[in-house]
């Protein structure tokens, strides 16, 4: 799924034909991953995958430590086959999602095991990304970077941040977006 639809571009920038649809298409796409690699991070995922750990390396206690985010669980396998029921865990953070790590709670008699191999030994199947789909803040910066993306083609010229050289010549500007900015640092993930 792409942070940001065709129709809300054309909306911001106020274009009315079908003209540069596939441009804007391809530039959704380049945005989103432009803010993707910014931030670290996916925003929103469409269907479940899988993920594997150690049972030895990724854990520690009663707490598996995840490698990205998760924002829906749908299943969690231990190391020796045995499906944890949901009563079995909690998510770190516990009342928000993106989970980071999943604990063991004290009342259940489960632990984290592996039967010959330690390696990938227990799997995680759910959305793994910060939410199941993007926060208002990042359809908007995902919109706004297409934008300045598309009015780039021509001119080079986003007229709020183009700069003119000593000589009067059209400079083009070297970095996104100072608002786009400011929407991705609250979301980079440390």
């Amino acid at each position: 799924m792409a942070y940001c639809t065709t129709a809300q571009v054309k909306t911001y920038l106020n274009i009315t034909v079908s003209t540069d649809d596939t441009l804007l298409t391809d530039l959704i796409a380049r945005a989103q991953q432009t803010i993707d690699t910014c931030c670290l991070r996916t925003f929103e995922a469409a269907a479940d995958s899988a993920r594997a750990f150690d049972a030895v390396r990724d854990v520690r206690g009663r707490t598996l430590y995840l490698d990205a985010d998760l924002c829906a669980i749908t299943s969690i396998t231990n190391g020796d086959g045995t499906a944890l029921a949901v009563t079995d865990y909690v998510t770190e953070p516990r009342n928000r999602t993106p989970y980071h790590a999943i604990t063991l709670r004290s009342d259940s008699d489960e632990e984290w095991v592996y039967d010959s191999q330690h390696e990938s030994a227990i799997t995680v199947t759910g959305r793994w990304a910060y939410s199941v789909s993007a926060p208002n803040d990042i359809v908007w910066a995902c919109i706004r970077l297409v934008a300045w993306l598309y009015q780039q083609r021509d001119t080079g010229a986003d007229v709020d941040r183009v700069m003119l050289s000593n000589d009067g010549l059209l400079l083009l500007p070297q970095q996104m977006p100072r608002d786009v900015l400011a929407l991705l640092t609250p979301y980079r993930r440390l």
